[in-house]
């Protein structure tokens, strides 16, 4: 158990830290290409379908049956869409550096003041979004090791888009290269946090039934994140035509990992 905790806590970190590398692209374009960005939302999208349906929905059904792995999936989806329900959503709009000449200085700065209070909390509403993400990658570390690579590779691909979200606003309204980084970065480690919560409040050996039906809610929490935050945001900024191509990408790219994976691990890591 402690060798599965201490390999969820390494995933959780990568996914987690990708907001850094949000970070990183606001400090280095200023004003970031958010065609890519909804390129990049669409392929995670297309990652996270694949692992919803074709992986987690599919196992739980074959190892619990079709009723109750619906039942675990669609509590799943209850439960991340109450939580969206209380989370504004972020926005990764440009936000443009010039003001006029009729508000002068004290103008800006009650800007810059609204600008910030609005990257805190975009900050804020992500690391609640991050918390159960760790806890999806620690259920399927549990699973295996194909498993939890897989969720934290789409978590983290996720997490670069929200990392803009929170630096943009921020590093505008600051003018700080680090305080961006550091808010973003921050709101990354709330993933991490969750293994480490989840860890202690689950037994050692958990049924395998319970395990498989959680799984299956993994699979309803990362559907309804992708229908819900993910395609949206890939329409918005890289165009349907572009986004979709960009969605069945992934999906590809999801179904040849798993299959190189299952054949490439160890049979005891494999699931």
């Amino acid at each position: 158990m402690d060798s599965q905790v201490l390999v969820a806590l390494a995933l959780s970190l990568v996914g987690g830290l990708s907001t850094s590398l949000g970070a990183l692209f606001v400090i280095v374009n200023e004003t970031p290409n958010l065609k890519k960005l909804g390129l990049l939302q669409g392929f995670a999208a297309g990652l996270m379908l694949s692992i919803s349906f074709l992986d987690l929905a599919h196992n739980a059904i074959n190892s619990i049956g079709f009723l109750k792995a619906n039942l675990w999936f669609f509590g799943g989806v209850i439960f991340f869409a109450i939580i969206a329900n209380f989370i504004p959503e972020p926005t990764l709009a440009p936000i443009s550096k010039k003001s006029g000449d009729e508000g002068g200085k004290d103008t800006l700065k009650k800007h810059r003041r609204q600008v910030l209070f609005s990257g805190i909390v975009t900050a804020i509403g992500i690391s609640l979004h991050n918390f159960p993400e760790g806890m999806a990658v620690f259920l399927g570390s549990m699973k295996g090791l194909r498993v939890g690579v897989n969720l934290a590779l789409a978590i983290a691909l996720h997490n670069i888009p929200e990392g803009v979200a929170v630096a943009l606003p921020v590093y505008f309204a600051t003018q700080s290269k680090w305080q961006a980084f550091k808010l973003a970065t921050l709101s990354g480690f709330a993933e991490p946090l969750g293994v480490v919560i989840v860890a202690y409040l689950f037994p050692s050996s958990l049924n395998p039934e319970i395990l498989e039906g959680l799984l299956g809610s993994v699979g309803g929490v990362m559907a309804f994140l992708t229908l819900h935050e993910m395609l949206p945001l890939a329409f918005d900024y890289a165009g349907q035509k572009q986004a979709v191509k960009a969605v069945f990408l992934g999906m590809a790219f999801m179904s040849a990992s798993l299959y190189f994976l299952e054949i490439s691990l160890p049979q005891e890591m494999s699931l």
